[in-house]
């Protein structure tokens, strides 16, 4: 049995009554897990803080319990709404608050977190069949996610990003000036590292898709894929290992920080 100081946070408030109510059905981790439809590693990784558990989970421990929206209260409660989002990127939201730090690739476009409101609007209108009242919601929700570093423990942020996204004219030569003038102000924040990987680079093994690895305490727990339609959060093992492996791959082929900023900026020196 773990212990657990349910006072310590509202994630150990989570696990300490995870693990009380299971003890008191008399059931392993394991057995638990297959109730809810998770596994019991999963089951074990919540109990001892090393993952964050979703909606669903909390729900569905409602559910196998018996409770009155137990878990699903010490959920909400713990972590505020996600900001106004696309529904199947709702959960990442989750995961990425709630990470100690995160790894992110990009070899399209500058990432999320980092995006000026004038670069997120040309990205969001371009999409076929989007109304402005869409636009609006969605640049909002964007601007939200930025308040991620302002948090009283904000996670540590390596972002790698490919040349291009520097050099392709994403709303005219005012946007991406503006765009790159923040990305250098931005890299000044403790918690953030900004890391570009050169044309020269060619061929490096992450040209098909961004993604974005979240961590807790040193440990990947999830991971942002990319794709069209909608892109999806990944909570397999295997699957997080190999996407670790890949950013690994890429991150070695990134120049050093202080050759990064130098880029950022005489990139940014030409948009005029």
């Amino acid at each position: 049995m773990t212990r657990i100081d349910p006072e310590d946070s509202a994630r150990a408030r989570f696990a300490y009554e995870l693990q009380r109510h299971r003890l008191l059905a008399k059931l392993t981790q394991g057995q638990l897990g297959r109730r809810i439809g998770f596994s019991g590693s999963l089951i074990g990784a919540v109990e001892n803080l090393k993952r964050t558990p979703s909606d669903d989970f909390a729900k569905r421990c409602d559910q196998v319990f018996g409770l009155d929206g137990l878990f699903t209260r010490l959920h909400s409660d713990g972590w505020p709404p996600p900001p106004p989002v696309p529904e199947h990127f709702r959960n990442w939201t989750l995961e990425e608050r709630r990470a100690s730090g995160l790894q992110i690739w990009d070899p399209f476009l500058v990432p999320g977190i980092f995006q000026t409101e004038a670069y997120a609007r040309r990205v969001f209108e371009r999409a076929p069949g989007i109304t402005p009242e869409e636009v609006e919601e969605r640049v909002f929700g964007r601007m939200q996610r930025r308040n991620l570093l302002s948090q009283a423990e904000p996670p540590a942020i390596l972002s790698v990003i490919d040349e291009g996204v520097l050099r392709r004219p994403i709303g005219g030569a005012t946007v991406m000036r503006e765009q790159l003038e923040f990305l250098l102000e931005i890299s000044r924040h403790p918690k953030v590292t900004i890391q570009i990987v050169p044309y020269a680079a060619e061929a490096v093994p992450g040209l098909l898709a961004a993604f974005v690895i979240a961590e807790q305490r040193g440990t990947a727990c999830a991971v942002y894929v990319d794709s069209i339609p909608e892109g999806r959060t990944v909570t397999e093992r295997c699957m997080i290992s190999l996407l670790t492996a890949r950013y690994d791959a890429i991150r070695a082929e990134a120049l050093p920080q202080s050759l990064s900023l130098k880029l950022i900026r005489e990139i940014a020196d030409k948009w005029i």
